[in-house]
């Protein structure tokens, strides 16, 4: 019998906070900034970091973190390489479901929604604030793609660098940004004994947000 790498020291209590539905806010977008800014008040290492579930036409399902890089009312955008297979996902089946996990705060979030593109200007805007490194890396790296070794990728990025010595770097037209548009929220604090709050929000036939308390 192989020996288990998953022991019993592992287990933990949780026990920081709680959630209840007295004092969230009646909107889970408010509730979602709120907890976002003490996220990165406590701190959390890497508050922005979400991990992104997809599936295509084939019904299977991939997951990988990425950062989300603003939130408003339209929903949650993040960007990437329009090329890569979450992107072919995206295109297929534009339901996707993204996970935050705070593990300093014994928090979870989970939002499920439908998923875009998001305009030209919004992903042409967002790509000028990125470092200088970061842009020629967008050019550099076909995204997923089989590539010989990482001395080909270190070679592509310097031809990046040369190609734009001394000129703005222009987004690369197979890059940009998605939008994820909530169609509901999640909202789990580990609590003792394994009985964790879980607070669910979503819209009603008036397209009001109803909050209901899920079993842990």
């Amino acid at each position: 019998m192989s020996k288990k790498i998953i022991n019993d020291k592992l287990r933990r209590e949780y026990n920081i906070g709680q959630l209840d539905e007295s004092n969230v806010a009646i909107d889970p977008f408010a509730q979602f900034k709120f907890w976002f800014k003490e996220a990165i008040n406590f701190p959390v290492k890497l508050p922005d970091a979400m991990l992104l579930a997809t599936s295509g036409n084939n019904n299977h399902v991939d997951a990988r973190v990425v950062l989300l890089k603003n939130l408003d009312e339209n929903g949650l955008t993040f960007f990437t390489n329009y090329s890569s297979p979450k992107a072919k996902q995206l295109t297929e089946n534009n339901f996707a479901t993204c996970v935050f996990w705070w593990s300093e705060m014994e928090r979870q979030i989970r939002i499920r929604g439908t998923v875009k593109p998001t305009d030209q200007q919004t992903s042409d805007d967002y790509f000028k604030t990125r470092p200088h490194d970061s842009q020629l890396a967008a050019h550099a790296s076909p995204q997923s793609k089989t590539i010989v070794d990482r001395n080909w990728l270190i070679n592509n990025f310097k031809k990046a660098e040369q190609s734009f010595e001394n000129k703005q770097v222009i987004r690369p037209a197979n890059w940009g940004g998605f939008i994820l548009n909530p169609q509901s929220f999640e909202f789990w604090q580990g609590r003792e004994n394994r009985l964790h709050d879980r607070l669910y929000y979503v819209k009603n036939k008036n397209n009001d947000w109803e909050i209901t308390r899920l079993a842990p």
